[in-house]
């Protein structure tokens, strides 16, 4: 995104979200924003005060009604009008035309009730849409909008990132955010990449290696080469993915979506043909309550399709409501149509499955020493206890819960990117990775490489003298209710493990876990593509957190994001949030997935059997106009009671 202005025409052919317009104020965005939604709910007030005062004072009654009208009728008229403009019958024609019948066949609440659903149903459409949306914004937002560019030896001049070309050197400090892709040229740090890869633990990076824009620096300072351009840049890969993820999605739709138009259209035509033909075959008037016009409008109002529409959505308002209170958070009814539908399931691995935070495992004495483990504990956490990498973090919660003292440490040095040294009982002590430690040990060098080939898990070095090492070793945390949600869910779908973190961690996981089907060291369009591949299979649900997992949640047939530890990117580009993090709903979804595909059924069945046995005998004259409004009302109750059996 660029931080030029907005040019008026130019924000609305975005089709971006009206209530975010920057040419509202603070105060007009909050009145806009969801307005669909908003106008559809005061107008059912509005027609459920006129119902109470129809008994008590009918002009107050009738005032109430006209202003139920005013705020749905009015812009469900005009979308009626374009569409005939466009020479194109649809529901919605056909729901507003039986609308403005039920008012001159003196039905008025009856139209507005209608007119109230189909807002209901739309508003609930249009948030969708902008939900799906507003993932890109995300992703723009942490995107860096400007970068320090090295032209000198003591020169640094602030630069736009899209003005920053190729071959350029960039300044990183500790904190920032990498705003382009580039080659480590001066200096080393540890950086972070969980939401780019997935791998929970920090990666050393130092002269050479490259670094993937959206990387965060944990703590030196270097200078980077740039190597793409920012709209070629990683970050700009991941929006376009996302983009291209969402739009690739198939937009499911309902029974009624289907064939409306065939609907809207024969209904609209039946009721005119029998309104002409009816006095000739019948040897009947035109006019009058026998009349061919009076039996036509009755056999309009009983194949209105009231029942019908609120026969999926009525249903699918009680299941939401439902996983609310549960803690799951679905953007719109229609996903669980397409959770229904599940064949195959994805987990990603750090912060879904694990807790994304790293745990110690085992401290495993390499060589030497006469000091034993909890001393070991004493003085790594001695010499972490200021660093703030998850490694660190996980060390100092370890000698917490072994109720160990932080071992006194003077002289304390940090290389970024390497490690940690000081000194203990005046002897030097070191901790951090391999490379650092490596050329500080004076024993075999030979039994470093060999813990690394046979330990799979990540490992940091302690060398407490020049003869005396410890391994420290490490894993993610499992979440508690991994074990029994991947136990449920095992012998009725296919359980698939997608990460971005190394392959022997995701095994070890993986194993402990039952998952058998695992592919690791996935970047973001690495997952993307074989989430593709597993689609075609059939339904596939995936769950994720990360940035990284926002193209493959966009692609999968319901993606499924952690809300309190996940990403703003990924909550946005997924279908359901788990709210509290609660990967043991993910069962219970299911099974009220395909409940409320059961009910929808039976209510759609309800409904058309109910427009069968009116339709008939209104033609016939047996049903007068103010029965097939009875038998109309009738079967939409008993469509609403049967949905509200999924609020249970």
């Amino acid at each position: 995104m660029t931080n030029s202005p907005y040019l008026f025409d130019e924000f609305f052919a975005k089709n971006r979200e009206e209530s975010i317009s920057p040419f509202l104020t603070r105060a007009s965005r909050s009145w806009g924003k969801d307005l669909a939604l908003k106008r559809a709910l005061i107008a059912a007030v509005f027609l459920g005060v006129s119902f109470a005062l129809y008994f008590v004072y009918l002009p107050l009654s009738h005032v109430m009604l006209l202003g139920t009208y005013f705020l749905v009728g009015t812009p469900a008229f005009i979308d009626a009008l374009e569409d005939l403009n466009n020479l194109e019958i649809n529901i919605d024609v056909l729901m507003t035309f039986a609308a403005l019948l039920s008012v001159v066949i003196g039905s008025g609440f009856e139209g507005a009730l209608l007119l109230v659903l189909f807002e209901l149903s739309a508003a609930m459409e249009e948030m969708t849409r902008q939900k799906t949306q507003s993932a890109l914004v995300h992703l723009h937002r942490i995107s860096p909008k400007t970068a320090l560019v090295v032209e000198g030896p003591d020169a640094v001049v602030e630069k736009a990132v899209k003005d920053i070309p190729v071959g350029s050197k960039i300044l990183i400090k500790a904190g920032e955010v990498v705003p382009l892709d580039g080659r480590i040229i001066q200096g080393y740090s540890f950086v972070n990449l969980v939401h780019l890869t997935g791998e929970a633990h920090p990666i050393s990076k130092q002269v050479g290696d490259e670094v993937p824009a959206g990387a965060r620096n944990l703590e030196g300072t270097f200078t980077l080469e740039v190597n793409l351009s920012s709209k070629n840049s990683t970050l700009s890969r991941l929006i376009e993915l996302v983009t291209q993820a969402s739009l690739a999605k198939p937009r499911l739709e309902s029974f009624l979506d289907r064939f409306g138009k065939f609907y809207a259209l024969g209904i609209i035509s039946l009721a005119a043909l029998f309104a002409l033909t009816l006095p000739w075959m019948l040897d009947i008037p035109y006019l009058g309550k026998e009349g061919g016009i009076y039996r036509a409008l009755a056999f309009l109002i009983a194949a209105s399709p009231c029942a019908l529409i609120i026969a999926t959505p009525t249903a699918y308002l009680s299941a939401l409501s439902s996983c609310a209170k549960k803690g799951a958070l679905l953007k719109g009814g229609a996903i669980l149509d397409a959770l229904a539908s599940t064949k195959t399931i994805a987990f990603d691995k750090t912060g879904t499955l694990t807790t994304g935070k790293l745990i110690c495992t085992a401290i495993t004495k390499i060589h030497g020493s006469t000091e034993n483990s909890m001393v070991a504990l004493s003085v790594a956490a001695g010499l972490e206890h200021q660093a703030l990498h998850p490694v660190a973090e996980a060390i100092c919660s370890y000698a917490k819960k072994e109720k160990t003292p932080f071992a006194s440490i003077t002289d304390f040095r940090s290389v970024a990117g390497f490690g940690v040294s000081g000194i203990y009982g005046g002897k030097p002590v070191s901790i951090g990775r391999a490379a650092f430690i490596l050329p500080q040990f004076k024993g075999p060098k030979e039994k470093i490489s060999l813990f690394l080939k046979e330990e799979q898990k990540i490992t940091t070095f302690l060398l407490l003298d020049a003869h005396s090492l410890f391994a420290f070793s490490f894993t993610d945390a499992l979440r508690p209710e991994s074990k029994g949600v991947i136990a449920s869910l095992k012998d009725k779908f296919r359980l698939v493990m997608l990460t971005g973190d190394h392959a022997a961690s995701a095994r070890l996981i993986a194993e402990a876990l039952g998952i058998t089907e695992v592919y690791a060291e996935l970047k973001p369009e690495e997952k993307l593509t074989k989430v593709e591949e597993l689609f075609k299979g059939g339904g596939l649900t995936m769950i994720g957190d990360g940035i990284n997992d926002a193209p493959a949640l966009a692609r999968a047939t319901v993606g499924i994001s952690m809300g309190q530890i996940g990403s703003d990117t990924a909550v946005d580009a997924s279908d359901i949030v788990l709210l509290q993090d609660d990967l043991s709903l993910l069962s219970w979804l299911i099974d009220k997935s395909q409940k409320t595909t059961r009910i929808i059924r039976e209510n759609l069945a309800l409904a058309l059997g109910v427009i069968l046995l009116a339709t008939t005998p209104a033609l016939l004259g047996a049903i007068p106009l103010w029965l097939a409004v009875i038998l109309h009302e009738g079967g939409t109750v008993l469509v609403g009671l049967n949905s509200l059996r999924l609020l249970r």
